[in-house]
């Protein structure tokens, strides 16, 4: 973003031009303000924490269109009224559920004070995962209001793959080419990984899309938006991503970055128990958990930070990026025996064949 564009929007949303042009319209004048977080990127966001006469608000300005607004308004009242702990939007002066502010959307809800999800607490894994079948199951019939953009993932999986597959091959032709550090890191773990991605190609291409099961997804389910309160209850919060989508990709997505850690590396075990914790609650077809076993099979941060590598070699920082992909490699092996133990438990429990 240009200076002159940083400059203007770090007046226009500084903490006492939101407290004099925003909060009016909540009836909180006389309320403190901080700001947690400002990004001045092309999708600009900022947070508040608002303390008014013993209460404490959270105020977001969001990156997105009125329209877009509406559909997560939508889904956050249809998962409230569904006995989902979300954060609702509290409504303006005029009855409003927002302040449009200098064309700057601003949105406040309450503050949930809380401990984010534990990835190293079995007992958070658990519960999270059953709390993203309760989720997925009680929005399947979801309608946004009127005047809401309809957001829809549905993304191939096939063809993501297909893509990334073959961008790994252009990589190992560039590795072959340049030689350096990072192409004899990269040529050394690329057998390993080739199978992985390999692997997951196959099985997507045995996906029917007919049969995934659909819902509205949150699309950002990962513990810093899990929110344990002080009864031990679980709060959702930052709903910015959420559409229609398939199932599997939220579970899916909730499982990598929880298995990829350097305390739960590719761990079967957790991820056989969030998969059993989420069926209890929400059924999976086969093709559901074919997506699953497809989306955590593919090598993503090998084939990401190896793309990114060889689409700036002349500009980026060489070191850098050999650290990355050692860090990565490291774990390559992990990720090979956990796909086997995950495979081999749904070839038992789902009569599955690979």
């Amino acid at each position: 973003m240009p200076k002159e564009s940083l400059a203007t929007a770090d007046y226009y949303l500084s903490e006492a031009n939101v407290a004099k042009h925003v909060l009016p319209f909540y009836n909180l004048k006389e309320a403190s303000i901080e700001q947690i977080k400002l990004k001045n990127t092309d999708k600009q966001r900022a947070v508040y924490k608002v303390d008014h006469n013993k209460n404490t608000y959270c105020l977001k300005k969001v990156y997105y269109t009125e329209p877009d607004l509406l559909f997560v308004y939508s889904a956050m009242e249809w998962l409230y009224r569904n006995g989902i702990n979300v954060p609702r939007f509290l409504p303006t002066i005029n009855k409003s559920r927002y302040v449009n502010y200098n064309d700057m959307l601003f949105v406040l809800t309450p503050w949930v004070e809380g401990e984010k999800c534990d990835y190293d607490n079995i007992d958070n894994i658990v519960e999270t995962s059953k709390y993203l079948a309760k989720m997925h199951h009680c929005a399947k019939n979801f309608i946004p209001i009127p005047g809401s953009k309809i957001k829809k993932g549905y993304d191939d999986l096939y063809i993501s793959i297909n893509k990334h597959f073959q961008k790994l091959l252009i990589c190992s032709n560039a590795a072959y080419l340049h030689k350096d550090k990072f192409s004899k890191i990269f040529l050394n773990s690329f057998d390993k990984n080739i199978e992985l991605a390999k692997f997951a190609l196959e099985v997507a291409s045995t996906i029917n899309k007919d049969n995934l099961t659909t819902s509205l997804c949150h699309g950002d389910y990962v513990n810093k938006n899990i929110i344990f309160d002080n009864l031990g209850q679980i709060w959702v919060i930052d709903f910015d991503k959420c559409s229609y989508d398939y199932i599997a990709h939220d579970i899916s997505y909730y499982l990598r970055r929880l298995l990829k850690r350097d305390n739960t590396k590719w761990d079967a075990e957790i991820a056989i128990n969030c998969i059993k914790n989420y069926s209890s609650i929400n059924n999976l077809t086969i093709d559901d958990i074919k997506y699953i076993l497809v989306y955590l099979s593919f090598p993503q941060k090998f084939w990401r930070i190896s793309k990114d590598y060889y689409n700036n070699i002349k500009k980026c920082n060489k070191n850098s990026f050999c650290n990355l992909l050692e860090k990565t490699v490291q774990k390559t092996e992990y990720q090979m025996n956990f796909i086997d133990e995950l495979s081999n438990y749904l070839k038992k429990y789902y009569s599955i064949n690979f």
